[in-house]
């Protein structure tokens, strides 16, 4: 009666030990399963990543886009220039205006009528006035007994300073390098003399004007020292 028993329980012993083999055998697929699963999941969820980076990437790069055009929006605010090439353009040509016009003249020049079309290229303002002048004294003596006829040319070189003044509110200015010569006929001899100025110009209700000008380094004695500048 015993030696059943002992059967049956070899029996339910073996049936036990089948029972969590065949757990751990339908555990290990199961894993495994699931490893594949995340791989190919993986696979597919690095693709779909990638596609979400370029599906994000469309999204993602639409925001990289409205990214980068903000960042480009930043940049371009931050650099974008005082003046615009234009108005750069317009200021050099005040510049070498003025600049030409106050070394050409000739004996029979008269002071108002020489001086007018001038000061209508600057600030007009007292400084302005004294250095837009015609020679005075010998020179003009001098000038006006040798019939001499002067000749002037100006050339913007470079750009030195442009800003713009918000805190004063003088608004935005360029000062240039312009090289300026000067053809000078007197008593029939010619001479040519040249010179580099320093020249700033301002913007005032939306034009350029002169607002002043100063010797840059040496050089020969230009007509604008005939010229009183």
């Amino acid at each position: 009666m015993e030696l059943p028993e002992e059967n049956k329980r070899t029996g339910l012993l073996a049936l036990g030990v089948l029972g969590v083999l065949l757990i751990a055998v339908l555990t290990v697929f199961t894993v495994f399963d699931g490893d594949d699963g995340s791989e190919e999941d993986g696979g597919s969820a690095a693709p779909t990543a990638t596609a979400g980076q370029g599906g994000t990437g469309s999204g993602g790069q639409d925001t990289s886009d409205s990214g980068e055009d903000t960042t480009d929006g930043g940049r371009d605010a931050a650099t974008v220039p005082i003046v615009s090439v234009a108005e750069a353009a317009e200021a050099h040509g005040i510049m070498t205006r003025y600049m030409a016009g106050i070394n050409t003249y000739d004996h029979t020049a008269k002071s108002a009528t020489w001086r007018a079309p001038l000061l209508e290229l600057t600030l007009n303002d007292e400084r302005m006035k004294e250095l837009t002048a015609l020679p005075t004294g010998k020179a003009w003596a001098t000038c006006q007994a040798e019939q001499c006829a002067s000749k002037g040319t100006a050339v913007v070189e470079r750009d030195a300073v442009i800003s713009d003044d918000l805190v004063r509110g003088s608004g935005r200015s360029i000062s240039s390098l312009v090289e300026v010569k000067a053809t000078r006929t007197e008593g029939g001899e010619t001479t040519t003399e040249s010179n580099q100025w320093l020249v700033s110009v301002q913007e005032v209700n939306g034009k350029w004007v002169v607002s002043g000008f100063d010797i840059f380094g040496l050089g020969d004695v230009g007509a604008s020292d005939d010229s009183g500048a």
